[in-house]
């Protein structure tokens, strides 16, 4: 049982660093801005594209196309806060909810209609690795090293960087950021545009993992919000512990029940996390 479950559970931590950063962008949204992000699953699906078109058009290697990949997410984070956000960061939680639906339902059909729901898939291998009784693939090590390394830039910037500290600020108390001469519609936009930049990053990573369509999204979208529930809306970090709770949970409940209990066994944790601990297992950090 042991060989059995050690590698599962070291899968299930390497693929759940990704959906942590996944999550990620989603917390940073709340956190800053109050939005609940349901344009999130479109962003991880653009993600995909975007590594698969570098990698079977010009050839990039993945993990070199996923940068390309993060500066095109923080373009288009930035297009649609201020195109459908920006008018309704101040009117009530449903009017933000519906406008991210829309760009959702915009991008989703427009995806459907130009890409069809095909599968796609990254054939790219790294070969793989073996401590016994462990053995891991290189891509999923290499996928894992990546949004390692990006959690730890965006730590970085937001710890070390001036513009960092100006979201910091915003999250805290927007009015006092202003009074300080903090311009906070171009921090939120910059917020808005780096919570979609880290969907695109993790959808570039799953995609060197996972075959994908154009609707796949969306399900790493229900990840993430369970993700974010578990380790507390509003922080980063329970993002990234939350989404190594639920790779753990993707990884050691085949073992033991048939593949379709997992969304079930997710989704019970989501809810008896909702019930007990309603802030999260971190708590959301002001």
């Amino acid at each position: 049982m042991i060989e059995r479950l050690l590698p599962s559970l070291v899968d299930g931590v390497l693929i759940g660093v990704i959906y942590g950063l996944a999550a990620m962008g989603l917390t940073l949204i709340f956190g800053v801005m109050n939005v609940i992000n349901l344009s999130h699953g479109s962003m991880i699906a653009m993600g995909m594209f975007g590594v698969y078109a570098l990698f079977v058009g010009p050839g990039l290697n993945p993990f070199v196309g996923v940068a390309a990949v993060a500066v095109l997410g923080l373009v288009a984070g930035v297009l649609i806060y201020a195109v459908a956000v920006h008018r309704v960061r101040n009117a009530p939680h449903l009017s933000s909810l519906l406008a991210t639906f829309a760009v959702n339902l915009i991008l989703m059909g427009l995806g459907t209609r130009f890409l069809s729901t095909n599968f796609r898939n990254v054939d790219y291998s790294l070969g793989s690795l073996s401590l016994r009784p462990v053995t891991v693939t290189g891509t999923r090590l290499a996928a894992c090293g990546c949004a390692a390394l990006v959690t730890a830039l965006l730590y970085w910037f937001l710890y070390r960087t001036r513009a960092g500290k100006e979201i910091r600020a915003v999250a805290n108390d927007r009015a006092a950021a202003e009074l300080v001469g903090i311009r906070s519609t171009r921090v939120l936009a910059l917020s808005f545009g780096l919570g979609t930049s880290l969907a695109a990053v993790a959808g570039g990573l799953i995609a060197t993992l996972f075959p994908f369509t154009v609707l796949s999204g969306g399900t790493y979208e229900l990840k993430s919000f369970v993700i974010v529930v578990l380790g507390g809306l509003g922080n980063p970090l329970g993002a990234l512990i939350g989404g190594v709770l639920l790779g753990l949970v993707e990884g050691a409940v085949p073992l033991f029940l048939e593949a379709s209990w997992v969304p079930v066994i997710e989704f019970a944790l989501f809810v008896l996390v909702l019930l007990v601990r309603p802030q999260g297992l971190l708590g959301a950090r002001r």
